[in-house]
């Protein structure tokens, strides 16, 4: 559609995203093409004016609609509606025609393919076949009352092209469905997405902030009480404990601005970042970590590398339930390559998509972030018993968007 100029591209999506209002434009012409067929062939009806009368009606029908259906917002019924429409006037005019119907096999087109529309494909394929049956039905009680006409052979055909429309048309609305109901799927994922990082957001600033009040103002109050006594009594010792306290403030401060804004920390290199985190989660859970990073300088991937070391961190937390945990960076040719290594209970990568419908999707939403940029995460069993997650990315720049 991007090619098409502006106020067709607006035609377009205004149209295609309601069938119903596909159908209703698509009603007029084919109701044309059959008004034309009947005059041109020079049809004889069983009953004529009622024919014509339907046919006019139907026509006026299809107009109002198709400016209603333009104009107005959709209701839910508005499918089922044009349906009905349909089907009424096409069983009006086949009686009305009698033994003519055969020219009107146009029209048997139209209901098939509304229903189809409705992205109901068992609705479309009840329709499809009594649309069949009901054709070759009709033909079978004309030529019984008539013994004159008999059954042309033509019928037997018209009668296969219908069936062969109604298998189109369901195998089509089936497609149609299920892609909408992946659609839909990959929105709610989406969703839960946003949602989780909104959440996660709100986990980090309130552990931020009890960290900011019992790490490095406790201590900098403690300093300024120790100041406020060496006025009064000055002593080396005195000192050296404000010193020991602003020092441990610094450090505090530094680690908690690193879990704010990581690309702070990473100023002075990713190797330094990984080293901060993985000091934060042992000194948090004290559970021993085992650090080997490599200084790989400043890449354009540490933000993404930074993000991975604290969802595999937190997660083997959470889950694994390890006694000990192992984090390496190193690099490789046009690659870098993060580790995380457990020895806890293990883990299912088959069970991503049942996470993900329970509302946990961090993992999740790294793996899409990963891959998004041109890299990978394996997870496997670590030999022994635990996990062993392996983010690679790529060293260089970071793939971006074209247009």
């Amino acid at each position: 559609m991007s090619n098409l100029p502006a106020p067709l591209a607006r035609a377009a999506d205004h149209l295609g995203t309601e069938p119903v209002r596909v159908a209703a434009v698509l009603r007029l012409p084919l109701i044309v093409l059959i008004a034309l067929l009947v005059w041109i062939e020079g049809v004889d009806h069983w009953l004529p004016m009622v024919y014509w009368t339907v046919l006019i009606v139907y026509t006026a029908t299809a107009a109002i609609w198709l400016a209603v259906v333009l104009r107005s917002p959709l209701q839910w019924w508005f499918g089922w509606a044009s349906t009905a429409i349909d089907v009424v006037a096409v069983l009006a005019m086949c009686v009305a025609s009698g033994g003519a119907t055969s020219w009107l096999l146009p029209i048997f087109f139209l209901i098939p393919i509304t229903v189809s529309f409705l992205d109901r494909p068992e609705i479309t394929a009840l329709i499809g076949a009594s649309t069949t049956i009901g054709y070759l039905g009709a033909w079978i009680v004309y030529s019984k009352r008539d013994d004159t006409m008999g059954m042309p052979n033509i019928v037997y055909v018209q009668v296969g092209c219908l069936a062969w429309l109604a298998l189109a048309t369901t195998a089509l609305c089936l497609v149609l469905a299920r892609r909408r109901a992946r659609v839909r799927s990959l929105l709610e994922v989406r969703r839960r997405l946003v949602s989780e990082s909104m959440l996660a957001d709100e986990r980090n600033n309130r552990q931020l902030s009890e960290q900011l009040h019992d790490g490095p103002l406790q201590n900098l109050l403690a300093a300024r009480l120790d100041l406020e006594d060496l006025h009064e009594s000055p002593s080396e010792e005195g000192f050296e404990r404000v010193d020991a306290a602003l020092h441990d403030a610094i450090n505090q401060l530094r680690s908690a601005v690193s879990t704010l804004h990581p690309q702070v920390l990473a100023q002075v290199g990713l190797g330094a970042a990984l080293r901060e985190v993985v000091g934060q989660y042992e000194r948090r859970w004290g559970v021993p970590i085992d650090c080997e990073v490599e200084e790989v300088g400043k890449p354009p991937s540490q933000a993404l590398l930074y993000r991975a070391a604290r969802e595999l961190l937190a997660n083997a937390h959470k889950h694994s339930r390890a006694t000990r945990l192992r984090v390496e960076l190193d690099s490789a040719p046009g690659s870098l390559v993060l580790r995380v290594v457990d020895n806890g209970v293990g883990f299912d990568p088959g069970v991503l998509n049942d996470k993900v419908a329970q509302g946990h999707i961090g993992l999740s939403s790294l793996l899409v972030g990963v891959e998004a940029m041109g890299g990978s995460v394996d997870l496997s069993d670590t030999p022994g018993g635990g996990t062993t997650a392996v983010v690679t990315v790529p060293d260089g720049e970071l793939p971006t968007e074209r247009d």
